[in-house]
């Protein structure tokens, strides 16, 4: 579809001008896995002009971005007065920036205030951006969770889409399981499992050798990272508990060895 196209309803299929292998809703929630920084907007509490700042970024069980955001920043100043944002995550590379994919997430800010709540987004801020645990307990440091309201990606020339919420974000109902058992699945797996977490990245992915780690699982699938690489693995089916995500990731480890 094009980027002027604003009544393709979700799940609606791409019109038949976007070439064959573009999928946008694979390709966004890909990004918006996988992107570790990115360009905030926020508007200007001042007087209400656009204000760009460079974040840190993660994402919740659900895939909605994370943030950790100091009251020392501009940008805090600006959500605490109105809470509209958005997010420019670019995967970037070699040649012309303009050709590569990069997804614009739009939303809400929301200060994340219960316990729980707050211990789960610091777990998955810090599995992402280790160097972070240097300051997040700070008391002027703070997590915010984005509420997302939509997103648009490009995927380069005559590759644009718009994505609803519904398209970028993960439904994890029926995945409290899951949930409950992701912080002991992901250490067990770096820990005792390290040689398979390394295939998935390798010899699935594509990426380069190295002592990749998982970062984070969800119903659809688990992020990667090694030094400042990422790598996004989708599950081929929702996984909603323990059961079923052992069973995938034996799948995987047996597909990437053989």
């Amino acid at each position: 579809m094009s980027s002027s196209d604003t009544t393709r309803l979700p799940g609606q299929p791409v019109p038949a001008s976007q070439p064959a292998d573009f999928e946008p809703v694979k390709e966004g929630k890909s990004l918006l896995r996988r992107i570790r920084a990115g360009a905030l907007a926020t508007l200007d509490a001042s007087d209400g002009s656009p204000f760009a700042s460079l974040v840190n970024i993660a994402t919740d069980f659900d895939g909605a971005p994370l943030l950790l955001l100091s009251k020392l920043a501009a940008h805090r100043g600006n959500i605490e007065k109105d809470a509209r944002i958005s997010l420019l995550l670019s995967e970037g590379g070699k040649g012309d920036p303009l050709a590569h994919s990069r997804l614009t997430v739009k939303g809400s800010a929301v200060l994340v205030t219960d316990d729980a709540d707050k211990a789960r987004c610091k777990a998955r801020f810090l599995a992402r951006h280790p160097k972070s645990a240097l300051y997040a307990d700070f008391p002027d440091f703070a997590f915010f969770r984005v509420v997302v309201s939509g997103g648009h990606l490009n995927g380069g020339f005559a590759r644009a889409a718009l994505l609803s919420a519904e398209e970028l974000l993960c439904d994890v109902g029926g995945a409290g399981a899951l949930l409950a058992a992701e912080a002991g699945a992901v250490e067990h797996m770096n820990k005792d499992h390290a040689d398979a977490v390394r295939l998935y990245a390798t010899r699935l992915l594509g990426g380069r050798d190295g002592p990749w780690r998982i970062t984070g699982i969800d119903p659809e699938g688990l992020d990667l990272a090694f030094a400042d690489d990422t790598l996004r693995l989708a599950f081929d089916a929702k996984v909603l508990d323990a059961t079923a995500l052992r069973l995938t990731l034996v799948h995987l480890a047996e597909k990437a060895r053989g």
